[in-house]
């Protein structure tokens, strides 16, 4: 139990420190240029789902997928709640001054990136048939194949 609150402590701080150089690359590097800010916005996106979908892809094989997934859920919250309002709050700016479009956009923004990583994390892991549920299934088929039949006498 304690290694499983330990992934998810450590997991919510990569999607954090992600979030954090991203701004610190748009502040220091791309102050007055939206459009370049915009790419690294767009690239810290990726990288989060990208994250997501190697982190899917590894629980996946090891628990089922409730187990997995309620964490998962719990650390994309965490890390959204933490990106949304800290993160600017670290760089000196409000986390309301874009106003509430920008706010929103920013968790569904968040919201969408995480969701497509997990997806296609646990997508790949299905296809590619090495998730706990297809483990089972193999075991199940061996164990029921290697039985020895019985013999019915009359």
């Amino acid at each position: 139990m304690d290694r499983r609150w330990r992934d998810v402590g450590v997991l919510v701080a990569a999607l954090f420190a992600v979030n954090v150089i991203a701004r610190l690359i748009i502040r220091f590097g791309f102050e007055g240029d939206d459009t370049t800010a915009d790419r690294v916005s767009l690239a810290m996106f990726a990288v989060i789902g990208l994250i997501l979908a190697v982190v899917a892809f590894r629980w996946g094989r090891r628990r089922p997928l409730a187990d997995w997934a309620a964490d998962m859920a719990l650390v994309v919250l965490i890390a959204m709640v933490l990106t949304v309002l800290i993160g600017p709050l670290l760089i000196g700016h409000n986390p309301f001054a874009g106003g509430a479009p920008t706010f929103f956009a920013q968790i569904w923004l968040y919201l969408l990136a995480s969701g497509a990583g997990v997806l296609i994390g646990y997508l790949v892991l299905t296809a590619l048939g090495r998730d706990y549920r297809s483990w089972q299934l193999k075991r199940y088929a061996e164990v029921k194949a290697a039985k020895p039949r019985r013999v019915v006498r009359r």
